[in-house]
């Protein structure tokens, strides 16, 4: 769950566990009110099954009025992040979130919606779009259909979850590609959905309150049921979810790059908010791969932005590694196999990042003034990855390859080093993610396969059969 929505997770909680309205009474809360008690739980799919009834002729458009319903059948990808809450084994309601479709068959499609087969997903929107679920293509962002109609249900004793009667819908995309606009809106076939649960957090409240909270590794997870920590602290960028452009001035483009940072050691990484100087700061960087007849020639920074400080430790999984806060200060600390998110947004807050300047690279270590802005103004690309629009336009860069990276820099891991020089991990902390590029003033960018944690964006470059030879930087010499 991204920083910027975290507003979002807990209102609901307030109006979950918060007294109910009174109208306009001033009367005063009575001292013997309490709030619910239970369990509360977030669940992910362990796995599943989608039925999608397509009407392929209506689809296909041949003016047919006998409709030939197709019956497409997929698996759920393992650990799709649909989540919903469950409280006392009641649903509550799904999240925002998605889970990955393995076609389970072989028919003739619609050749925009076959090419996608193998990538799409079913998506929840934001409560604010007017579609609750979407069939999307995961790589691209293209909404193919949307849902509407559909009835959840839950069955606790199982930790089943079913979506049934969903009407499908021709998205306007899907509509326009097909060179049929006005079949917008119009109903393709029916969508049934099936899944096994499991929970990744559970919460004892007590009178509205957290008392305890458990993150169970997942099932069916690759690997040992629990994941085997490093000795020591070590911050790692698990995710790199999102790329998104934030603002623009003159030629250039302000991006910023969404990031989850998972603790993959045993120690706390120190997390205290400025002014105080120890929390990881990190900056973010974009790259292009293009050039010559295989478009692997130059690998090339493109953009680059200022350093992100750190704040309060949301003690996440995400990275599926066993958050154990037993003995931690939350918050203050990144505790053992927790993760902490940003979204873009964040990343890209400019009252938020400090200059790159001011951080020793080594140590990590900062003044207390180091994300001063006092004496200068901003404009819409000041201290994002700032980038070249002309560097980003598809028609300019035809074949071109884009990559996200970010590199968390810790000084408690430096300091951690020099009193522990055979538990040091401070040389794994960059990670990359490659992403579609989308138009030519304006841009969006669509994730392409996953992150690849813990190695920075030029290896990427190595996988086209470039030799890339790594240096490592002398401290107190170089720099």
């Amino acid at each position: 769950m991204l920083k910027r929505t975290l507003t979002a997770f807990v209102l609901p909680f307030v109006l979950l566990f918060g007294q109910p309205a009174t109208g306009w009474s001033n009367s005063r809360k009575a001292p013997d009110s309490h709030g619910p008690s239970g369990t509360l739980q977030k669940m992910i799919v362990e796995s599943g099954a989608v039925s999608l009834d397509l009407d392929t002729d209506r689809l296909s458009g041949d003016g047919s009025l006998a409709a030939k319903v197709d019956h497409l059948r997929f698996a759920v990808a393992a650990n799709s992040f649909f989540s919903i809450l469950v409280f006392n084994d009641l649903l509550r309601g799904p999240e925002q979130g998605s889970m990955a479709l393995v076609p389970q068959y072989s028919t003739a499609l619609p050749a925009e919606l076959g090419v996608s087969i193998n990538q799409l997903v079913v998506e929840k929107i934001p409560a604010a779009e007017p579609f609750d679920l979407a069939v999307r293509d995961a790589k691209t962002g293209f909404t193919f259909f949307n849902i509407e109609g559909h009835q959840y249900s839950y069955d606790a004793k199982g930790q089943l979850l079913s979506i049934q009667r969903g009407r499908v819908l021709i998205s306007k995309e899907f509509a326009n590609a097909l060179g049929r606009p006005t079949d917008a809106g119009a109903v393709v076939g029916r969508i049934s959905i099936g899944a096994v649960m499991q929970p990744i957090e559970t919460r004892q409240i007590v009178n509205g309150e957290t008392k305890s909270m458990v993150m169970p590794p997942l099932r069916g997870a690759a690997g040992a049921e629990t994941p085997t920590l490093v000795s020591g602290p070590d911050v790692i960028v698990g995710e790199l979810p999102d790329v998104e452009e934030l603002g623009s001035a003159g030629t250039q483009v302000g991006l910023a790059v969404a990031t989850t940072s998972c603790n993959n050691g045993d120690q706390p990484v120190d997390w205290f908010q400025l002014p105080d100087t120890d929390h990881p700061v990190f900056p973010q960087n974009f790259y292009r791969l293009s050039g010559g007849t295989s478009n692997n020639e130059r690998f090339e920074q493109v953009g680059h932005s200022w350093m992100k400080h750190t704040f309060f430790a949301l003690e996440g999984d995400d990275c599926s590694l066993g958050c154990n806060t037993s003995g931690c200060a939350t918050g203050s600390h990144l505790c053992p196999g927790c993760s902490d998110p940003y979204s873009a947004g964040l990343n890209g807050d400019q009252s938020q990042i400090g200059s790159r300047a001011w951080v020793n690279p080594f140590t990590g270590s900062f003044s207390s003034n180091a994300n001063n802005h006092t004496g200068h103004v901003h404009d819409g690309v000041s201290h994002r990855v700032r980038v070249e629009a002309d560097d980003l336009n598809t028609t300019l860069n035809q074949g071109a390859t884009y990559f996200a990276e970010a590199q968390y820099i810790a000084p408690s891991e430096y300091a951690w080093c020099q009193s522990h020089p055979d538990q040091c991990n401070m040389f794994n902390n960059a990670s990359y993610r490659q992403f579609l590029v989308t138009g030519t003033t304006n841009f969006t960018f669509s994730p392409v396969g996953p992150t690849t944690r813990m190695q920075p964006a030029i290896t990427a470059w190595a996988g086209t059969g470039a030799t890339v030879n790594q240096i490592e930087p002398d401290p107190g010499n170089d720099g």
